[in-house]
């Protein structure tokens, strides 16, 4: 997959919790010409994914659109939602302009079943949104079951699925399983980075999409 074959918007969720989707979006931003968003921010106290892009990538702010919500605890949406008083709804969201970019990529928080409010969850937003979704997996043990469980999910629920990005060092054997069984394709596997910089992140760009 080159930059010509990414959508104008796609949403980037993952597996679980700590797979690499704020990597891997770093890893896209710095090799597409996009604009970030990330809907729904927990942790805000900690920092935010957003900065956190920012300062690896080295691209300036107006690349970055704001959160809707930035809640401060850095546990599950709708728990720090409740914490800071608020409720979350799906009618909260729209997509951000993005004009000036010929990309924008949306992450969510968590996986596809992290709970937004009291009834909806991560992937109601997905459907909300309407963009097709590229999933992150890690590599390593677990990941068949995990990968597999979130595809059903996503299909189950009508959503277009771009591919899966595996995060980790590379095992030929989940990749193929992943594709067999999934019947997904992995486009690309990203390798773990002894740095984390503009520069590193353009080589993992080129080096994982094979450019």
């Amino acid at each position: 997959m080159n930059q010509d074959r990414f959508p104008k918007a796609f949403f980037v969720t993952g597996t679980d919790t700590d797979v690499g989707k704020t990597l891997v979006c770093a890893v896209l931003m710095a090799g597409l010409a996009a604009a970030y968003w990330k809907p729904v921010q927990s942790g805000c106290d900690e920092g935010t994914d957003s900065r956190w892009i920012q300062r690896v990538t080295g691209l300036p702010g107006n690349r970055f659109c704001p959160e809707r919500w930035c809640l401060k605890a850095p546990v599950s949406p709708h728990a720090a939602a409740e914490i800071d008083g608020v409720r979350i709804a799906l009618s909260d969201f729209s997509l951000p302009d993005s004009k000036d970019t010929p990309h924008l990529i949306v992450e969510g928080a968590g996986g596809l079943m992290v709970p937004i409010n009291d009834e909806h969850f991560m992937i109601d937003l997905m459907r909300q949104l309407g963009l097709p979704v590229l999933l992150v997996a890690r590599s390593t043990l677990g990941t068949i079951n995990h990968t597999l469980l979130s595809l059903a999910q996503l299909r189950q629920h009508g959503l277009h699925v771009l591919g899966v990005i595996l995060n980790g060092p590379k095992n030929e054997s989940n990749r193929r399983a992943i594709e067999h069984f999934g019947r997904s394709s992995v486009l690309a596997e990203i390798e773990p980075l002894n740095t984390i910089d503009p520069k590193s992140l353009a080589a993992a760009y080129r080096k994982s999409f094979n450019l």
